[in-house]
């Protein structure tokens, strides 16, 4: 995609019109360096918030307490989890102003699948689906779509997250991403996928 991962979440909030301030939370002092020069502000993250047993969470509690100890007290919070880069343009305006106009608690960015889902109980396969009556894609109606956590836009209130200590929660709104903007990056694999399907968006 032709730069590094952190950059396009800086660089789509940075597109926004409605937000102040972009901060990325790092230990890492070359994700830093990039941050930096990207533009945005850095709030050094201690390294027992940064492992592989951290949650997101601890880091947003860490970062609120950051901003207080400065004096700083956002009232709405956005999180842009890196991971998931692929987010259509002008979407995060979209959102914060659902997000403000519906009075929501929290709001996330989700996507639709057109797969059918099974859970399995014991040795059993259980279908979360009508398989009698299998729809063909083209045939999908409103109801018979699920959708993902695509984990690319999180909004939520700092009072909110005070009272819960999550990023979701009370009244919870949402805005649709298209299917193709839903992979996540958790393995090599998925980077170069994302690769290939953010060259064809750019296309």
């Amino acid at each position: 995609m032709g730069r590094p991962l952190i950059s396009h979440s800086i660089m789509y909030a940075l597109d926004s019109k409605l937000v102040d301030r972009v901060f990325v939370t790092t230990d890492d002092e070359q994700i830093a360096n990039i941050s930096k020069d990207d533009g945005a502000d850095v709030i050094p993250r201690p390294t027992h918030l940064a492992g592989d047993t951290a949650t997101t969470e601890s880091a947003i509690s860490h970062a609120i307490e950051w901003w207080q100890s400065r004096e700083m007290n956002p009232s709405i919070i956005v999180l842009l989890q890196a991971t998931s880069p692929l987010r259509p343009a002008s979407s995060l305006d979209k959102a914060l102003v659902k997000f403000q106009t519906e009075a929501f608690d929290s709001l996330l960015s989700i996507s639709p699948t057109h797969r059918f889902f099974w859970k399995v109980d014991g040795l059993e396969a259980r279908a979360q689906y009508d398989f009698k009556n299998r729809p063909r894609r083209q045939d999908m109606t409103e109801a018979d779509i699920r959708y993902v956590e695509n984990g690319s836009v999180y909004i939520f209130s700092m009072d909110h997250f005070k009272r819960t200590g999550n990023r979701l929660g009370g009244k919870i709104g949402y805005t649709v991403f298209p299917e193709e903007f839903s992979p996540e990056i958790d393995t090599s694999s998925d980077f170069t996928l994302l690769e290939e399907i953010a060259k064809n968006l750019n296309r």
